[in-house]
Order: structure tokens, then sequence, then C-alpha cells
């Protein structure tokens, strides 16, 4: 049912004039001479939209009413874990609930919060001589951590740090890891706010360790 629902749908944009993302298959967009656009994503049997001109959405709606059973539940507060706050200013977005989910299934809701996710001048390796650890566990935590990056770019370089020991992990990678549960606890209402006005600018720093890579 899933596969003939995505090849349904597929079809239906496409012969409206949807383009889709060759690397995102649930992503289309249309636009037309004057600039306007349309987004559509659909996950499963949600399907989320926006733009840039707020008339062409009621026109959308009509028409996906009359192919498909749809409810409209106005503009999007939650997706995916995703919290979503719409403002005259901007939009704020983040895991609130998410990261505390996470705090108490791996049992930190309690722990005592640290400023920063990583140490500074800490190093890992694959070698280091401490105990294993459950690797089921391990892996259960660092999924859920990256899932949190998603909105969390702060966390993004020390997630993807210890994700390289996914295979040789230890009592000492663990302890790393719990660190960065420990940095949510007292950043748990951070996220990223757009703002309205589209004055904005990502900076990004590097440096030439070869990302701190101690093993290769």
């Amino acid at each position: 049912m899933p596969r003939a629902w995505n090849s349904r749908i597929d079809k239906y944009f496409q012969e409206r004039g949807f383009k889709k993302f060759p690397h995102e298959h649930a992503l289309f967009v249309k636009m037309n001479g004057k600039g306007d656009i349309l987004i559509v994503f659909l996950y499963v049997d949600d399907l989320i939209f926006t733009g840039n001109y707020v008339k062409i959405f009621d026109g959308f709606k009509k028409e996906m009413a009359k192919e498909f059973e749809m409810t409209n539940i106005g503009l999007m507060s939650y997706y995916l874990g995703i919290e979503v706050k719409q403002r005259d200013d901007g939009i704020f977005i983040s895991q609130e609930a998410y990261a505390k989910e996470v705090l108490k299934r791996f049992n930190m809701e309690n722990c005592n919060p640290i400023s920063i996710p990583i140490e500074v001048e800490k190093k890992l390796s694959r070698h280091v001589k401490e105990g294993p650890i459950d690797q089921t566990f391990f892996r259960s935590l660092v999924g859920s951590l990256r899932y949190l990056t998603c909105i969390r770019p702060d966390i993004l370089y020390a997630v993807g740090y210890i994700s390289r020991y996914m295979e040789n992990q230890t009592t000492y990678h663990f302890k790393m890891a719990k660190k960065i549960l420990r940095y949510l606890k007292g950043t748990i209402d951070l996220g990223i706010f757009y703002p309205a006005s589209g004055d904005m600018k990502l900076v990004g720093y590097s440096d030439s360790d070869w990302a701190r890579d101690v093993d290769d």
C-alpha cells in the first residue's frame, strides 16, 4: 500500500508541473513565471507545504482535496519531533520535547548540566584500553543524538566525533557521549530562529588537524 500511495501522489504532482528533487524524493517544488514558488514535502501520509505567495495555498489545498481525502490542521506546530513556533518576527524551531525524552530514556534527566558538549583538548581513539559496553545501547544513544543535530548545530561536531566509534566503543566513549547529554540538559530550549527579515548569515569554522583523528 505505501508503494502504491507514493506512486499515485508522485504521478499527481508531476502531472501538475511539480519538480521532484533528485536527492530527496519526498520533496516537490513548483514555480511559475512570476517567481512564485510552492514547496511540498511528503512523509508517508503527512504533507507540509510552504511558499512565498500565500494566495496560491488555497488553490493548492482545494485541488488536493478533490483528489485525496485530506484534513487541514492549519499552521504547522509539530512535525516528526520538531516543534515549530510561527511568529510575526520569524519562525523558531526546536526539539525540546524530544531532547527531554532522550535524557529520560538514558537516565540522565536529573544529571548536572555542563556548558560545552565536548572538551576542547579531548581526543578520542579506537585504541583506548577501557572496558567494552553494550553495542546496542551505545548505538541507540548516538542515533538519538544524531536526530537532534537537525535543529542543534551546536552539538553536530561532538556527535559526529563519537559516531566514529560505533564499532569500537568502550566505557571511555560512552562517558564522552554522556557529556553531550549533560550539555543538552543545560541548553534544552535552544533551537534555530529564522527571522522574517531574511537578514541571516551562517558562519562556520574549520582547522587543519584532520578533525582530531589520531587513529590514521
